[in-house]
């Protein structure tokens, strides 16, 4: 039985390839709004530990 080559350009058109495709689109995705949002996400931190800091329990 012969075995089939791997092809880049099949890699690529493939299933596993779309899904790493997916994977890279929804990385760049949450990178760009966490840049975006760096301020508003570092504010709403440090707003809630130092909440969380002067809270008595």
């Amino acid at each position: 039985m012969k075995r089939k080559k791997k092809n880049p350009v099949f890699f690529l058109r493939g299933r596993k390839g779309m899904e790493m495709v997916q994977v890279a689109i929804l990385v760049a995705i949450a990178v760009a709004l966490g840049l975006i949002f760096k301020t508003q996400i570092t504010d709403f931190v440090n707003d809630t530990f130092s909440s969380l800091n002067s809270a008595e329990f």
